[in-house]
């Protein structure tokens, strides 16, 4: 991590209780904002892009659509603090990961490992008149395959990437009706350092698949990178002693973490409950990924496709009790990028990984994706095991019904608390409540 992360502090209290404009300023007081990142995160309209700036990134541009973006706080991974930027519209996950990561923040906090940045660009070649020979032809010309990827991207290679193996599959037909006989596909495996590497490896497969067609004598129809990214992985891994668990009762944490240990179970054995459990740990993932301008669709493809590798889609997190504590843990492909792409255009993009996050490279990006998602799991997961999920989530979710029902400034705060207390969210009561509320004010 950059040494920048020493002067950080992610411990900021009352945070969410603060208006914009003094959130902004703590923002910027704790990590150095310039007040040109500080206009960047905003944009002069609110929303960080520019109809300009939006016209260059995507066709048929004929607006620019807000969210909400907000910072996580008080998030330790390796021993560094991080603010962490987030966009998202759903209610309760920015306070659910800021609640979870004071549970994580024990001696280093999360702590992450990655494995070298690895991509597969796929080639499938079908109608191949001898598998094996082909396969044999394959490895043989390898050296020469790889020598001539890497002229495509010296830049990459230059950096300490590029091409580095090539690997051969074979897949038959699944079943009865399956209309296309054997097929081989060939795996190009690229080191692509900081990017986040799709155009490095499409191109790449692209230019090799004449010489692959020739080599093995078959057809060859698709060439693209996978985004299943299992050679790419961050783990991030956390330790809560039952005493944080249970805010200084360890009898009542030992409960707790034996209800978090009886839900990640669960999520284990049945794809029903893993779908959910997994939602949520992409609640935090996706939200931070969209926030530092990355690909999350494709992040997200992954780790659905990884949690079913086995051939039965499980939970991506597992959760244990240790003697004294719990202990969670959580691996993920992760194809993100520091380099190219919407980081060149999108000011707030580029004020929320180099300004706030103070991140330089895709490693310590992915360390935060993932650390995000455990603790958002978490958080989760010690609200079901608690008082429920709805209890925290519906009283964020008060604040949009009591904004809906016309109330403004402090009126949707005490509607809120209204709406909250009574347990009721429909748009009939808030529209009552509001009424009495402005009945009960003095006149001016």
């Amino acid at each position: 991590m950059s040494k920048d992360h020493s002067r950080v502090s992610s411990r900021i209290p009352g945070f969410y209780k603060m208006s914009t404009a003094v959130r902004l300023q703590e923002l910027s007081r704790a990590v150095g904002c310039s007040p040109q990142d500080v206009q960047a995160l905003m944009g002069s309209d609110g929303n960080g892009l520019s109809l300009e700036v939006a016209d260059r990134m995507v066709e048929n541009v004929v607006g620019v659509f807000g969210l909400p973006m907000g910072v996580g706080v008080n998030l330790k991974i390796d021993g560094y603090e991080h603010l962490v930027p987030m966009v998202v519209e759903e209610p309760s996950v920015v306070a659910g990961l800021s609640h979870g990561a004071k549970f994580l923040r024990g001696d280093l906090g999360i702590e992450t490992e990655t494995t070298d940045p690895l991509m597969i660009g796929q080639v499938q070649v079908l109608d191949v008149p001898d598998i094996e020979r082909a396969q044999q032809a394959i490895a043989a010309a390898t050296p020469g395959l790889l020598e001539a990827a890497n002229r495509l991207d010296p830049a990459l290679v230059a950096a300490g990437g590029g091409a580095k193996t090539i690997e051969t599959r074979v897949l038959e037909p699944l079943e009865t009706g399956d209309p296309l006989g054997t097929m081989l596909v060939i795996h190009l495996v690229v080191d692509v350092r900081d990017a986040m590497g799709a155009n490095a490896i499409n191109t790449m497969v692209e230019k090799l698949a004449p010489r692959i067609a020739t080599l093995t004598g078959g057809r060859v129809r698709l060439r693209i990178l996978s985004n299943l990214a299992d050679q790419r992985l961050v783990t991030a891994r956390g330790r809560i002693p039952f005493e944080t668990l249970g805010k200084g009762n360890p009898l009542l944490g030992r409960e707790i973490a034996h209800g978090i240990e009886e839900a990640s179970v669960l999520a284990e054995r049945d794809p029903y409950r893993a779908a959910t459990h997994n939602k949520g740990i992409m609640n935090g993932v996706d939200a931070f990924l969209v926030a530092t301008g990355q690909d999350w669709r494709a992040v997200e493809a992954g780790a659905h496709s990884y949690a079913a590798r086995n051939g039965r889609y499980t939970a991506l997190s597992r959760w244990r009790i240790t003697e004294d504590a719990l202990v969670g843990e959580l691996t993920l492909p992760m194809a993100v990028g520091t380099v190219g792409g919407v980081l060149r255009t999108h000011p707030a993009v580029q004020a929320a990984i180099y300004s706030v996050l103070k991140v330089r490279t895709a490693d310590e990006l992915s360390r935060i994706a993932a650390s995000c998602g455990l603790t958002q799991n978490l958080a989760a997961l010690r609200a079901l095991a608690t008082e429920g999920i709805q209890r925290g989530h519906m009283g964020l979710h008060a604040r949009n019904v009591a904004a809906s029902a016309g109330a403004v400034g402090e009126e949707i705060d005490r509607l809120a608390q209204d709406l909250a207390s009574q347990g009721v969210f429909d748009a009939a009561a808030a529209s009552a409540a509001l009424n009495r509320i402005r009945c009960a004010k003095p006149a001016a």
